[in-house]
């Protein structure tokens, strides 16, 4: 799910369809790349160095042409898979596709690990999640994946206890020792909030805090990497029945690299992280 898609915001679809396909290429050409080419689905245009990197080791090393296909919409690039008018894509965590599996006949499955984005809390006037006191309110995302990830932030930071669910809400808490408020609000209004000093903390996704100028650095806390992590890790996913497809595996491979790693560190800084090597 970039900027993720917008990742961190993925469960709240736009209604614009619109999208165009952009071909990606290198200098190396193979015999028998026409037979070999492979469209990838994403949403925006924020990976777009990534992926023209991924292109051309795609090309350079296995032959493989990478073409991708632009969506602004978070609810077509699994149906495009499904349908095969696409071939691959790129755009969402695992979570996401999970969920989406759930409701159509679980037609698309994850071939490859790409990135993690962790979100994070924000204080106005406080340096640590300790220092909240009694009855201030925290901002939340309220689309209920970005929220349940939201409240477990909220409970890793020692705020407050859930009962065990994969996707808690507000109504799963079941010890606020500080009577925290948490006020639900659409995933790109919560940094608006923050920054109002409408309410006294918040938890933004990394997008929106970017888009708000928000400055990372000023979290007081960041999602940690545990067991839970791993359905939110972005994926690249295909077509069920098609996921042994050897190109699609190779697209898989020219993406697992140290160059892309550089690509991602030079674009996103420590926003985003490789995903693929790492032990959950």
């Amino acid at each position: 799910m970039s900027k993720f898609v917008k990742f961190g915001a993925i469960a709240a679809a736009t209604l614009i369809t619109a999208s165009a396909v952009s071909p990606l290429t290198a200098t190396h050409v193979s015999a028998d790349s026409k037979d070999k080419t492979v469209t990838v689905g994403v949403v925006g245009n924020d990976d777009s160095k990534i992926w023209k990197s991924v292109a051309k080791t795609a090309k350079d090393k296995y032959g493989v042409t990478v073409k991708t296909k632009v969506f602004t919409d978070y609810n077509q690039p699994n149906k495009a898979v499904a349908d095969g008018s696409i071939d691959l894509n790129a755009f969402q965590h695992q979570f996401f596709l999970d969920d989406w599996n759930k409701h159509n006949k679980n037609q698309v499955k994850a071939i490859g690990d790409t990135f993690i984005t962790p979100i994070r809390l924000y204080a106005t006037d406080y340096k640590e999640p300790k220092n909240f006191k009694k009855g201030d309110t925290i901002g939340v995302p309220n689309d209920p994946t970005n929220e349940g990830r939201s409240l477990k932030v909220l409970e890793s930071a020692g705020l407050i206890k859930l009962k065990k669910t994969d996707l808690p809400t507000t109504k799963d808490i079941t010890e606020n020792k500080k009577d925290l408020k948490i006020k639900e609000l659409s995933a790109d209004q919560v940094a608006a909030a923050f920054k109002k000093k409408s309410v006294d903390g918040a938890v933004i996704n990394t997008n929106y805090a970017q888009e708000a100028k928000i400055k990372l650095d000023s979290a007081i806390y960041v999602e940690p990497e545990n067991k839970d992590s791993k359905q939110w890790v972005n994926v690249i996913a295909a077509k069920k029945d098609k996921t042994d497809k050897k190109e699609y595996k190779d697209v898989v491979k020219a993406y697992q690299t140290e160059q892309t790693k550089k690509v991602m560190k030079e674009e996103f800084g420590d926003t985003q992280d490789a995903a693929w090597d790492k032990k959950f």
